[in-house]
This record gives C-alpha cells, structure tokens and sequence, in this order.
C-alpha cells in the first residue's frame, strides 16, 4: 500500500549553526550536503545515510531543548523523543563511542535492548542521538515482532495497513506547485 522508498528528513531546529555543524557533520561524521537561505532563516541537511537527511532550521532566539534520558516520560506539548542513526555491527558502535570519548563528548554506555544494541548522546541543541545497529539478526521491516502485554486495539489489527481506515483517495491531479526555499537555486524563470 505505502509507496514511500524511506524517510527523507527530520527537519529540527538550532538557534547556533556552527556548533550544530561541529557535532554532527565534525563528530558524527555526516556531510553537509544542503545549504539554504540566508542568515536568520537557514535550513542546513546533514546525511545520515541511504538517502536519509536530518535538517536543521535556524532561527535567532532558538534554544536548545533540555536534555531527557530516552523513553523517559513527559508531560505536556511534546514532539518526539529521539533521533536514531543506524550503523552496520557492533564494530561500528564501539569506534563510534571511542570517538566521543575521545572528543570529550558524554555518552551512555552501549546498551543491550534485545533487538538493538545503543549509545546515546546529546547534540546542541539538547536533542537525543541515538547511534544504533541490529542486534542477534533482528530485522523489524522483514519481521514485525511484537512483544508487549496490552496491545491497543489498532496495533492489534495487525502490521499491514488498512486501507478501508480511511476514505478513498479521489483521483484528484490538479493540485497546485508553489516555490519554496531553494526554489531560485534551482529553477530560473
């Protein structure tokens, strides 16, 4: 049913760029490979791997988050909970919390989730990264595993989706194109 091909990005934001730059093109190790707009109104994208970005909006007066340890529970507006990176084997985590370790930068133990193994840490702007490989052969896209006690009642229909969950798509085609930022980088009228 789903014709998406993966997540495109995760759009954040930062009230300071170049720290942001520092952390996650200079220690993560992902490329700055998107560059938009102008002082007080840039969006930047970091990839993170097959063709996934991670974005970040900055805006004067934007501050960084406060840092909560992952699945801790909150009150209140909230958006999410983490950012997740994957890498290929355990190898990779362990040169990875090497690296922070060496750059001064805190980050929790790797921990054992059964299906993952994990380091976490915090960026700037107070946003959770999780660095994350599979673990004992676990593929939740191949097989869907559940395991929990009370499952809601949606999630108890099971993992394909239902198309009748919603009404039909009309068939409409005319929906309108406007410009957005980059526009002018790349169309010339």
């Amino acid at each position: 049913m789903s014709s998406f091909s993966g997540l495109s990005h995760v759009a954040l934001a930062t009230g300071d760029m170049d720290a942001t730059i520092h952390f996650w093109r200079d220690l993560l190790g992902c490329r700055l490979v998107g560059r938009l707009g102008r002082p007080g109104q840039r969006a930047y994208f970091f990839d993170a791997g097959r063709g996934t970005l991670v974005g970040f909006f900055e805006w004067p007066g934007t501050q960084p988050i406060p840092e909560k340890d992952v699945q801790a529970p909150v009150a209140g507006p909230f958006a999410f909970d983490h950012v997740a990176l994957a890498v290929e084997s355990l190898e990779d985590l362990f040169r990875l919390k090497d690296r922070f370790a060496a750059a001064g930068v805190s980050a929790s133990d790797v921990t054992d989730h059964g299906f993952l193994y994990s380091v976490y840490l915090h960026d700037p702007n107070g946003v959770t990264v999780e660095c994350c490989c599979a673990a004992r052969g676990v593929d939740f896209a191949q097989a869907p595993v559940a395991v929990e006690k009370e499952p809601t009642a949606v999630a108890q229909l099971g993992a394909d989706p239902d198309s009748a969950a919603f009404p039909a798509p009309t068939g409409h085609r005319d929906w309108p194109v406007v410009p957005g930022t980059g526009y002018r980088a790349f169309v010339r009228d």
